[in-house]
């Protein structure tokens, strides 16, 4: 049974996915202080938070059964996503689920800047009647610049266009191709600055974007722009917006979030040109019930392992294909177990070659996959898909993917080559109809090995009476043979067994195998 725990407020519709789950049980518990999350989170597998809870690096490391954070809502800046990656913690976040309402947002901001339609209201609700004082403007052929071209940055210009806006977008991630397409032009941030009569902002928060509107990107705006911030507060400079609030160079600015909120000592607050709103953005029906159906469904699928759509931090995409690419990971994980069990040093190098249409595609999950097969008897932490590729990294193990070479002729095949100091192996595998892993190759020993529960991997002279000797003392020790794979690499010389068991033979049985003088190695696996 997996425990949830819920620290912010979160929509009926999800709590009612997770009543229906048989196998999972959550607790919902708002406005927790530090020190009460810290106490209480050991016991639970996964934690659902909005903006209100921050999981920082303490909090992550209370929760020491934490195999997922899930984020209703699209930014995480209140996760510490490198210390949930090392720790093994899957961090997903739904940037689909809220994009819609918050562009509506950002719209309805842009017009309300341009009509003065906080400050007319509030001037009638007092008995006035001043027409004139309220004189806006239209967006009609404006200039609309967006910092930002990802999902959210799309459907305002989609939006906008409509207006009959035109479209300036700043965004290094996003080519002039994409902005082409939508009839948005891609530009430096300096030209956006200078010919935009709005701005709206729609980028992540990152080291670099952080205060991207300060006090001298504000001096290259064009005066007497309109500023819209539906996205995150730690975009703006605040002390250097209410400055260009104050002297004209902005003549309006109208927000939904704040450096700090609520926004006690923010010197935007109260500003006659500010329209400010509570962080709205993502605050419709349509968009709670949106943001808490696909956290709980995201989350429950990652706690059984099924899909981690829209998880930040896997060195991977997963999506619908989920299922289809799964096989291929735990195939690079036997592998990866294989070679921890048959180096004869400390790992340094992994060649990972791809051959196949398919398996070509997945080089970056089968890579998982096969660096947790290869840690997770050679370190204590506990090892993931999420973890394995930045713990390989800390260890000094490089990995590298190598072009196709090999002449074993298989529709999908995965070939690993290990060194270590002074040697190395090298081991293919591939998918029997797409789903059962098979061991095709041990260095230039060809086989058809299933990779699965106890093994004897016996390398031996290739002479008369060795099968019937091993089969014998086996028999003695009423130990199963369930399948016996051989390869050998020219006849009279030398022959690899793969032997998979129905039971674990004690180190009796394993040494009297080596007493038989045929027999060079013998090596018990658990796969």
């Amino acid at each position: 049974m997996f425990k949830i725990l819920i620290s912010d407020k979160l929509g009926q519709d999800g709590l009612d996915r997770l009543d229906q789950a048989k196998d999972a049980h959550y607790d919902m518990k708002t406005g927790l202080s530090k020190d009460e999350l810290l106490a209480i989170l050991p016991e639970y597998d996964a934690l659902i938070i909005r903006s209100g809870t921050k999981a920082d690096a303490d909090v992550l490391t209370a929760g020491s059964k934490l195999k997922v954070v899930g984020r209703a809502g699209i930014g995480v800046d209140n996760v510490d996503v490198r210390t949930a990656t090392m720790r093994g913690i899957i961090v997903m976040n739904t940037p689909g689920a809220n994009s819609i309402a918050t562009a509506e947002q950002a719209m309805a901001l842009m017009l309300a800047a341009s009509r003065h339609t906080a400050q007319a209201h509030a001037s009638l609700k007092d008995s006035e009647w001043k027409r004139s004082q309220f004189v806006g403007t239209e967006l009609y052929r404006k200039t609309l610049g967006l910092i930002g071209f990802g999902r959210i940055g799309r459907l305002v210009a989609k939006r906008a266009q409509a207006f009959g806006m035109e479209i300036l977008a700043y965004d290094p991630y996003v080519s002039e191709e994409v902005g082409l397409e939508l009839g948005v032009t891609l530009v430096d941030l300096d030209d956006l600055l200078a010919q935009s009569d709005y701005i709206s902002l729609h980028t992540a928060l990152l080291p670099e974007t952080e205060n991207i509107i300060n006090a001298q990107t504000i001096t290259q705006m064009k005066p007497g722009m309109i500023l819209i911030n539906a996205a995150r507060g730690k975009l703006v400079d605040e002390d250097a917006l209410a400055e260009g609030l104050k002297n004209g160079r902005v003549k309006t600015a109208a927000l939904d979030v704040y450096q700090k909120e609520p926004p006690k000592d923010s010197p935007l607050i109260g500003l006659a040109n500010v329209i400010h709103t509570p962080h709205l953005g993502a605050s419709t029906k349509e968009a709670q019930r949106d943001v808490a159906t696909q956290i709980v469904d995201q989350v429950l699928d990652a706690l059984r392992g099924t899909d981690f759509r829209n998880a930040i931090n896997l060195p991977f995409q997963a999506g619908p294909d989920f299922a289809e690419t799964r096989p291929y990971m735990e195939l690079g994980e036997k592998l990866g177990k294989l070679h921890c069990y048959l180096a004869d040093a400390p790992l340094r190098r992994v060649e990972i070659e791809a051959r196949g249409e398919t398996v070509n595609e997945l080089i970056k999950p089968i890579a998982a996959g096969l660096l947790k097969g290869i840690l997770e008897k050679s370190i204590s932490d506990e090892v993931n898909y999420i973890n394995a590729p930045m713990l390989a990294e800390e260890i000094g193990i490089s990995v590298a993917q190598t072009k196709a070479t090999g002449s074993l002729d298989y529709a999908n095949l995965i070939t690993c080559h290990v060194s270590w100091d002074g040697g190395g192996r090298t081991l293919a595998g591939m998918l029997f109809g797409g789903v059962e892993p098979r061991i095709v190759q041990v260095d230039e020993h060809k086989l058809d090995a299933r990779p699965d529960g106890y093994v004897l991997l016996m390398q031996n002279k290739d002479v008369n009476g060795v099968t019937g000797q091993v089969g014998t003392i086996l028999a003695a020790y009423e130990i199963n043979i369930a399948e016996w794979r051989m390869g050998r690499d020219k006849p009279g010389g030398e022959a690899l067994s793969f032997i998979n068991l129905d039971s674990e033979p004690s180190k009796e049985v394993l040494d009297t195998l080596e007493q038989i003088p045929a027999i060079t190695q013998v090596k018990l696996i658990n796969l």
